[in-house]
């Protein structure tokens, strides 16, 4: 066993993309995470492309080295072997709603009773302390609900639009990552397990308000929420003379760097919309504006090499194809070819941080639905006949 976390065992009751992705962020880190499903198994195992069924390539990439268990909780045999688990693991993480848990008789206070050092982790849609305490929650809602669709239309967009990737289920999803991993700090100095609860909507609105409050965060206001450089209509990839190009000129150096190389030096000196952080954010659309007229008469290339040699950050823009054969991410391996023992050839990533001690590695392939069943409930004391008794009542599964 590898990672910081090696030693943590982790129950995950979670599917989609929230709670799957942060269990994945414990289990890349070295908890034994044991992933909990029902017979038909995650739903994100149906999300295409797929090579084979119950394979989605989603499920693929945030649920590597997790242990899959199938058990029916619907039967009270399957429940009683949950309860036993919870016994003998450090945390519970699980994203359906807390009443949902409730009535599944794995609430809080009933698991606590069990287990007083478990960690009981829960990320759902709202706070359980205001009137939306009930309701479902999506990455689609949350998105619209904390004003990223707005803030797209604000930000020159023809029409209010999600981010195009699942935002807020990996947003929160570190968030819960974050409060397990502080949760395990403070039972290491008390001994005391707790319930950790993580909405995904006051979760994200820290987020967002955090940089598009602005002047709406003074009473009374000093003007109207939006933060001015990130909803600039020209604050996108800038179009070359044959293609796009990636650049923030950021800060004064940047911006008398950038004329001196264009030969336009008295810009900077003469044009005060230019000369300060403050003067630049107030008219940031015409700084912004000035910038993509410009850039529009030399080539990508031309750009790159020009910005490299004035030490101004600059990149080509990417497609998904790019990022395959980039020079960086194949000189450190950040992007591996693996063979999965039933999907064959796969890409993976590495792990995103790097250590000088507790070394994290990929250790187990994204499991088959009930691939890990026998084994992981042997290792919880179950003999071979009480495994094949539960597997003949459908109690549990295993798919192997």
């Amino acid at each position: 066993m590898s990672g910081p976390l090696s030693g943590i065992r982790v129950l995950d009751l979670t599917s989609v993309v929230m709670g799957p992705y942060a269990s994945s962020v414990l289990a890349d880190y070295g908890a034994d995470v044991i992933k909990i499903e029902p017979p038909t198994g995650d739903v994100m195992r149906k999300s295409g492309p797929m090579r084979n069924p119950d394979m989605g390539h989603f499920f693929l990439s945030i649920n590597r080295n997790k242990r899959s268990v199938v058990l029916d909780l619907k039967q009270p045999e399957a429940l009683a072997v949950l309860l036993r688990m919870v016994k003998d693991v450090d945390v519970l993480v699980y994203n359906i709603r807390p009443q949902a848990m409730d009535r599944l008789g794995l609430g809080y206070e009933a698991l606590h009773a069990i287990n007083p050092k478990l960690i009981y982790a829960g990320a759902y849609g709202f706070s359980q302390q205001g009137p939306y305490a009930a309701k479902p929650a999506y990455d689609d809602l949350i998105q619209g609900m904390v004003g990223i669709p707005w803030l797209s239309r604000e930000a020159g967009g023809e029409k209010p639009r999600y981010a195009p990737m699942v935002l807020v289920d990996r947003m929160a999803g570190l968030q819960l990552c974050t409060a397990v991993t502080s949760a395990l700090v403070y039972r290491g100095r008390t001994g005391n397990g707790q319930r950790v609860d993580v909405p995904m909507f006051e979760g994200l609105l820290s987020v967002v308000l955090g940089e598009h409050l602005a002047g709406r965060q003074f009473i009374p206001s000093e003007g109207p929420a939006g933060y001015q450089r990130s909803l600039a209509h020209d604050r996108r990839p800038y179009q070359t003379s044959d293609g796009y190009i990636c650049t923030l000129i950021y800060n004064d150096k940047h911006w008398r760097s950038f004329f001196d190389a264009i030969g336009k030096s008295e810009v900077f000196k003469d044009d005060g919309r230019f000369q300060s952080q403050n003067q630049r954010l107030v008219n940031i659309d015409y700084v912004y504006g000035y910038l993509s007229d410009i850039i529009k008469t030399r080539s990508t290339a031309d750009w790159l090499t020009l910005f490299e040699k004035a030490d101004l950050p600059a990149a080509r823009m990417y497609s998904i194809d790019d990022i395959l054969v980039d020079e960086h991410v194949a000189s450190t391996g950040f992007i591996r070819r693996v063979t999965h023992p039933t999907q064959g050839d796969i890409y993976t990533t590495a792990i995103p941080t790097e250590w000088s001690e507790s070394e994290p590695e990929n250790r187990y392939h994204a499991p088959d639905l009930g691939e890990n069943t026998q084994e992981v409930l042997a290792e919880f004391g179950y003999s071979t006949e009480d495994v094949a008794k539960l597997l003949a009542s459908g109690a549990a599964v295993c798919r192997t």
